[in-house]
């Protein structure tokens, strides 16, 4: 069948979508006629097209569609008292002790204080895993402090405005008020840096240690109902935005 031949043409583009499970072919075949389609920033409204879904960069409606897995990209909601690594000399518990015994050897991006707990990406995927942690892609990242004292909002304009710690100044890309309370504050930081322990420093330099750390975002990831030390697959909406802010 033709329909179904792959090779050095590639593969129809209606059968890729169907196969990322964007919707039925059929159904593709109209997200195409409707122009809704775009295949390396062209918009794609013949039926007869062929793509390489590795390599081709495929949208619907905007929103990148990853290419076929190949990797484990998943995310783990670590608790408090974890360390970031796969194994402790201490005996300490690990990242490793929560994950599915899949077989595969993973490894984490970044790293959590072992006294924060929150999200925390694992693959085995070593480009994206270098890409993601660095710097130069400013991938996002919030976490929800629960810092000691009432803040003030002249305190929270100084966060917001930077502060300089011992290792050169830092400004975060959003500071939010949540809550305060009789003797805690709780705000929202966004970074897109992981200098180590850097919210923690921020905190103390302006007067207000941080209680609790958690963090609950990382670019289009979000912790939602992920419990503490439960993990997930990254949905294809989150690893298409994810491969899109690190140019993947």
């Amino acid at each position: 069948m033709a329909d179904e031949t792959e090779g050095t043409e590639g593969t129809r583009l209606q059968k890729v979508l169907a196969a990322a499970g964007i919707a039925s072919r059929r159904a593709s075949e109209i997200l195409i006629e409707e122009g809704r389609v775009e295949v390396n920033g062209e918009v794609v409204t013949e039926q007869g097209r062929r793509v390489n879904p590795e390599t081709d960069r495929i949208r619907v409606d905007g929103a990148r569609i990853p290419p076929p897995r190949r990797h484990v990209y998943m995310v783990l909601n670590k608790p408090k008292g974890v360390v970031s690594t796969m194994e402790d000399p201490e005996g300490r518990p690990t990242l490793s002790d929560y994950l599915p015994r899949t077989g595969e050897r993973l490894f984490h991006v970044g790293r959590l204080d072992t006294d924060t707990e929150g999200l925390i990406v694992l693959t085995n995927d070593g480009d994206f895993a270098h890409r993601l942690a660095h710097p130069s892609y400013k991938v996002p990242k919030t976490y929800t402090v629960q810092a000691a004292g009432v803040m003030d909002n002249r305190i929270i304009r100084r966060l917001e405005k930077g502060v300089t710690l011992d290792d050169g100044p830092v400004r975060p890309d959003k500071v939010k008020l949540i809550s305060r309370g009789q003797d805690r504050t709780l705000l929202a930081i966004t970074l897109h840096e992981g200098r180590n322990r850097v919210v923690r420093r921020m905190m103390d330099t302006v007067g207000h240690p941080v209680d609790k750390l958690s963090r609950t975002e990382i670019g289009p990831v979000r912790v939602g109902n992920l419990r503490l030390g439960e993990t997930r697959e990254l949905t294809r909406e989150e690893l298409g935005a994810l491969l899109d802010l690190v140019g993947m």
